[in-house]
């Protein structure tokens, strides 16, 4: 039997046949337009060779604040986990959660869900992917099942969003309609989505489940005392409720600086950093254990930071040989003369096949709104029907494309390799993609209040 190919395998061939095509893709750019919609022009072609050895170099300084992030966020958590705080808050959380262990699971689906849909949560999901992974597989879950709860259901709710400031919010108001404008159907839609989130999640968890022989996670990585190396002193009750309640209060604050004081990595890294350190103190562990542990956690989580940067390198390729916007241009070209619900259906195929490379929703915004706007008045399509497309285009294949630098620090978080998750996701995104179908036909349909 033939094993299935690495990440690293899959994502150089993308790199290579990305470079092949810029040998004989048309070379072109977008250029700002003073009155109107940036304008497409041809250029010279750039082809792609040894280009595709630097990828990785310059696919790391592209994506160095991410990559720094997962190093220093993994490396936090490899302090925490060694104090045996977490087991032993899992085994307590367990003992007292019994039977209403699937009542967590809906609870926390709906509210990382909730988190996507009002503040586009997004990279804020890797800590707690850290954190919720150890906690299900010790209730008898797989790693899957956490990612389902916090990675799954953040994208469901970002992509079916009906605050969220990075796809309404920049999407209307290049569109030009009023600031987070038909949010009932927009609130009807995340309710239907996140429901049916719920319920898989369930129905996945019931049928994975084994019994709990152990308390502390199997499959989660854990720190490793090397041979010669000091063991970390065993940490009393009261030390280990203390960093639990630390671990609470930084959970607590990562909520509230995004949500108020729109903090982003920097902070972020800051908050889990201090907490790793302050682990290790209240621990009782030296200053140098808690150095080779970090370091420890670092090395563990560095595989997952070595995809984020050659995942990269797929589109420098692209942007360096000038074929990733002649591929935007071909795919608004083929917008044609079809009926409304012929247009939308082919806008949301074109949504949906850029996000593949390019998943900022700014950068996806800033090409494809201002040339749909003007289609869609001639046509007379909603554009609020325009940017529910752009919504449900931008979010969903981010599950499957390597170049989402979220997806890959998710999976290296939760020890899922990525063909794994590939093979294991892609039905359920398929799945998702036809929902989003289904719930743009009443926009075109029906007459709905604020469409």
């Amino acid at each position: 039997m033939k094993r299935f190919p690495n990440t690293y395998v899959i994502i150089s061939a993308i790199i290579v046949l990305c470079a092949v095509a810029t040998f004989i893709v048309p070379a072109g750019r977008y250029v700002a337009s003073a009155d109107g919609p940036p304008v497409y022009e041809r250029l010279a072609r750039s082809p792609q060779s040894w280009q595709v050895f630097s990828a990785l170099y310059n696919g790391f300084v592209k994506q160095a604040g991410i990559i720094v992030f997962i190093l220093i966020v993994g490396g936090a958590f490899w302090i925490l986990n060694s104090t045996g705080a977490v087991s032993f808050g899992i085994e307590r959380f367990i003992r007292k959660a019994g039977k209403y262990d699937k009542l967590v699971l809906a609870g926390l689906t709906v509210l990382f869900s909730l988190g996507g849909a009002v503040f586009g949560m997004s990279e804020e999901t890797i800590p707690f992917v850290g954190i919720v992974v150890p906690l299900v597989v010790a209730m008898g879950y797989d790693a899957i099942t956490g990612l389902l709860v916090v990675y799954v259901a953040s994208n469901v709710g970002f992509s079916s969003a009906f605050l969220n400031p990075f796809t309404v919010g920049i999407a209307q108001e290049m569109a030009g309609v009023p600031l987070f404008s038909g949010m009932g159907y927009r609130l009807a839609c995340w309710s239907l989505l996140t429901a049916a989130c719920v319920v898989f999640t369930l129905s996945y968890a019931s049928r994975i489940r084994k019994p709990v022989a152990a308390l502390a996670p199997s499959g989660v990585s854990r720190p490793r005392v090397q041979s010669g190396e000091e063991a970390p002193p065993a940490s009393s009750e009261g030390r280990k409720k203390a960093i639990l309640w630390l671990l609470l209060i930084s959970v607590i604050a990562l909520v509230a600086g995004v949500t108020c004081f729109k903090w982003y990595m920097p902070e972020i890294s800051a908050l889990f950093l201090a907490m790793g350190l302050l682990c290790g103190i209240i621990a009782g562990y030296g200053a140098n254990r808690i150095a080779d542990l970090f370091l420890a956690g670092a090395r563990d989580i560095l595989p997952a930071a070595m995809v984020v940067g050659l995942a990269s390198g797929i589109i420098l390729i692209l942007q360096d040989g000038h074929i990733l916007d002649t591929i935007l241009h071909s795919m608004e070209s083929g917008l044609g003369e079809g009926g409304r619900t012929a247009s939308l259906a082919l806008m949301y195929g074109i949504q949906t096949l850029i996000n593949l490379v390019i998943p900022s929703a700014t950068a996806k915004a800033a090409i494809t709104i201002p040339v749909m706007t003007p289609y869609c008045d001639m046509i007379g399509l909603s554009r609020q029907s325009m940017v529910l497309a752009f919504q449900f285009g931008d979010g969903f294949t981010n599950m499957l494309t390597p170049t989402s630098g979220v997806l890959i620090a998710a999976l290296g978080m939760a020890k899922v390799p990525y063909a794994r998750w590939i093979k294991w996701a892609w039905k359920g995104v398929a799945a998702l993609i036809l929902a989003g179908f289904v719930l743009l036909l009443p926009t075109v349909l029906y007459s709905i209040a604020g469409f």
